[in-house]
């Protein structure tokens, strides 16, 4: 099971320092149309085959373009014993700083 944090939230910790990583689970065009400063991308339809380079020791916050496909890469990591959270809403809900 994962937990959900707003993007509000994802916001102030990323501001004080307290995200250790951010993956981005839209399709590269989509990543590249704007993403929060510091976000990996891999997209949902390769998270699988890529899980051995995703680091278990540390808490990974998933977003997407609405929410959705983040919470099912969410639940593919979760069940496989990873930290993460879903940002809820995902980039739709963001407000913060974007990076190109």
């Amino acid at each position: 099971m994962y937990n959900e944090i707003t993007a509000e939230k994802v916001e102030q910790l990323r501001l004080q320092g307290k995200i250790a990583s951010i993956i981005d689970v839209r399709e590269p065009d989509e990543f590249n149309e704007g993403h929060i400063p510091g976000a990996v991308n891999i997209s949902v339809n390769i998270i699988q085959s890529r899980m051995n380079q995703i680091d278990k020791t540390k808490e990974h916050v998933l977003v997407c373009h609405a929410g959705v496909r983040s919470a099912f890469a969410a639940e593919l990591l979760s069940a496989n014993g990873y930290n993460v959270k879903n940002m809820i809403g995902g980039m739709v809900a963001w407000d913060g700083q974007v990076t190109y």
